[in-house]
């Protein structure tokens, strides 16, 4: 897969609005239709893009409470990164996940119905998880930056 300039331009535009039809995304970057729908499906074939879904606000929801979590391991070897990073894979309240420099080994973001819910999360599944030493968390109040609301 060549990832050139005209690459770059349709995952901008998918990313904005992943509803885009073909002719209208053709349009946007200046191919054909058929050429554009070539494109996309290498994009899809080779990975690049991974998938699409629905943002949903959980304001307007009143169903969800974002926490950061902050994870520290006891060793950073491969095997203990490996074990953890398999056991937070099957954790579904876990929605990213990131290896970091700094003081944590982990960041996660993790989606809660409410502090209780958190609760159990926290004692029955991240603290669980193997070679974990400390757990930090923090409550989101309100997002500020959003890249898919630009």
């Amino acid at each position: 897969m060549i990832f050139d300039r005209m690459t770059d331009l349709i995952l901008r535009h998918l990313q904005q609005d992943g509803r885009l039809t073909n002719a209208e995304l053709a349009h946007r970057v200046g191919l054909s239709p058929s050429a554009c729908l070539r494109r996309v499906k290498l994009l899809e074939q080779t990975g690049i893009i991974q998938g699409y879904r629905a943002i949903v606000d959980r304001n307007a929801t009143h169903s969800m409470a974002t926490v950061i979590v902050q994870i520290t391991l006891e060793r950073q070897t491969e095997e203990c990164l490996g074990q953890f990073e398999k056991s937070v894979r099957n954790c579904p309240e876990v929605k990213e996940c990131y290896l970091m420099t700094g003081d944590a080994d982990y960041l996660l973001r993790v989606e809660a119905r409410d502090m209780s819910d958190y609760e159990r999360i926290h004692k029955e599944e991240l603290s669980r998880m193997p070679g974990v030493v400390r757990i930090q968390s923090n409550f989101a109040i309100r997002p500020v930056v959003q890249e898919w609301k630009k």
